[in-house]
């Protein structure tokens, strides 16, 4: 079975992309769980590119993924050509990216016209379909998770936001709330959530729910390979 978990990135930079210390502090725990990384990213434009000194929309056009390869050391896959039985568990960053890029969720209030991004959402059902265990961190749990899952009652985090959480449930899954260094796992499905910096106050206190999510679902990565042994 491969030891090998596919990290799905949506950019570089909080407020257009992946959120680089979530994403780095991923990498860095999935390899000390003792577990290899692939970042996967999709190959198409950013919604929108922001200056992260100011704050202000930048008239230009990025691709995420060659953006994903500036946090990735250029090593970066385009997700379309992945396949998901080659990995033996996936995790999901936060970043606005994941609300912009791999979703409509920053730009769409009405949750019947919600979607994932064709090719993100493609490699999560098969990852689902193939029983792969499932992180996701921040803003993801409700921009992608809740949308490329609706109806399935999954239970999720994002923390404490009323507002996100509420859109969580509309979309037919189960919000329940925790502070940033704390996790969610639904066992009956295979999912582990942490709200990191959509609660989170600094770096050290992401650190520790973004640990205990690694550290859970290369947990049930293991759970499940003795299983099946």
């Amino acid at each position: 079975m491969s030891q090998k978990i596919a990290v799905i990135l949506s950019g570089c930079g909080v407020f257009d992309g992946s959120e680089i210390y979530e994403a780095t502090l991923t990498l860095l725990h999935i390899k000390k769980n003792g577990y290899d990384y692939e970042c996967l990213a999709p190959n198409i434009d950013q919604h929108h590119v922001i200056n992260h000194l100011t704050g202000e929309e930048v008239k230009e056009t990025r691709n995420v993924l060659v953006e994903s390869a500036r946090l990735a050391r250029g090593e970066v896959k385009d997700i379309a050509t992945a396949n998901a039985s080659d990995y033996a568990a996936v995790i999901l960053p936060g970043g606005f990216g994941a609300a912009k890029n791999l979703s409509n969720f920053a730009f769409e209030s009405d949750n019947s016209k919600l979607a994932v991004e064709a090719n993100t959402l493609k490699f999560l059902n098969d990852a689902k379909k193939a029983d792969l265990p499932l992180g996701f961190i921040c803003i993801t749990p409700a921009s992608v998770a809740a949308i490329a899952f609706k109806g399935a009652q999954l239970r999720l985090t994002i923390g404490k936001d009323a507002d996100t959480a509420a859109r969580i449930e509309d979309l037919g899954n189960i919000h329940q709330e925790t502070s940033a260094n704390h996790i969610v796992v639904d066992s009956e499905h295979g999912v582990t959530s942490t709200a990191a910096y959509m609660c989170g106050n600094d770096i050290t206190e992401i650190e520790l729910g973004i640990s205990k999510l690694v550290s859970q679902v290369t947990a049930d990565v293991l759970a499940k390979e003795q299983k099946a042994s």
